[in-house]
């Protein structure tokens, strides 16, 4: 076996040498003299096929119309860099746009009831991707609030019901903590950094460095990149085709209509409730995410809404 073996390993060497010396001379020729010959270049190849372009920074960009100072050097190169991660990550950025598409119609009204500038959905984007995210720190949702700020303005969490999850209650908690840091800043940027650093953070930062404004500031890298995504995010959203994201209509996630049934008992299982609407436990689970176990306990009798889609837009059950 041992001689089949050395046999073996010197063919390799060989071989390996020959493709090699091959690839060598290959390389070698100038592209000229391989036209014609079923040779192809593949690097350039690659670059006719593919470009990367520099993205340009828009004219009059503004967060919730308060301007952007783009002609701070480091305003512009921070604003750039978020520019330019957003629009290559191109399967992120296409996911993005097509949640945006589902979930901006339920966001939007209750931001515009509650006097909150448009510009804030996309705050919720960069929190969570528009999905029902839990952080390493525990902050959850949409807007990726945590347990104790969820409680004190009057949201239900537990294991049993977790609201947070809950699209539209967990937006209006978003509504009112941004509203509160507007009236603690001043503006709507100082609002919107606030909502990561926390109010007292920035109070703080602003305090220790003796300066107004969140491009004034010096942050961490975290708080200080948040603005400039936001605005990467919008720009991107309201103009995808700019950016170099293609797709048709039907590529878009829509929103599933739903009616909406009240319960105010204890329910002892969810799947067969279910069934009694002719959908799956995992369908009523995507309706009501904030629904934390298969069973509502419900001991003070208090009304929730549970969401059930219409008919026709999930397979009918075997």
């Amino acid at each position: 076996m041992d001689g089949i073996k050395k046999v073996v390993v010197v063919c390799a060497v060989i071989w390996v040498a020959a493709v090699f010396i091959n690839a060598v001379k290959t390389t070698d020729v100038p592209q000229k003299a391989m036209e014609g010959k079923g040779v192809v270049n593949d690097s350039l190849s690659l670059v006719k096929d593919y470009n990367v372009y520099a993205t340009k920074i828009p004219a009059g960009i503004n967060f919730a119309g308060e301007r952007v100072p783009v002609e701070d050097p480091d305003v512009k190169e921070r604003l750039d860099r978020e520019l330019l991660v957003n629009t290559y990550w191109q399967s992120n950025g296409l996911l993005l746009i097509k949640r945006a598409h589902k979930y901006f119609p339920i966001i939007e009204p209750i931001l515009k009831y509650h006097g909150i500038p448009d510009d804030f959905k996309y705050l919720a984007v960069i929190e969570s991707g528009l999905t029902q995210a839990v952080s390493p720190a525990g902050a959850t949702g949409f807007w990726q609030l945590m347990k104790g700020t969820a409680k004190e303005y009057g949201l239900e969490v537990n294991s049993n019901v977790d609201e947070r999850y809950h699209i539209q209650k967990s937006t209006e908690v978003a509504c009112a903590y941004l509203k509160k840091a507007k009236e603690r800043f001043g503006t709507w940027t100082m609002a919107a950094a606030a909502y990561n650093a926390g109010n007292y953070g920035m109070a703080r930062q602003l305090e220790r460095q003796e300066i107004e404004g969140y491009y004034n500031v010096l942050l961490g890298e975290e708080t200080g990149r948040y603005v400039f995504r936001i605005l990467a995010i919008k720009e991107i959203l309201s103009n995808p085709k700019s950016y170099g994201f293609n797709f048709d209509q039907e590529d878009l996630y829509t929103h599933i209509p739903v009616n909406e049934v009240s319960v105010d008992t204890a329910v002892s299982s969810f799947p067969k409730f279910a069934r009694e609407f002719g959908i799956s436990y995992k369908v009523l689970k995507i309706h009501n995410p904030w629904l934390r176990e298969a069973h509502l306990n419900n001991a003070s009798r208090k009304e929730y809404i549970i969401k059930i889609p219409k008919e026709g837009y999930y397979p009918p059950l075997n």
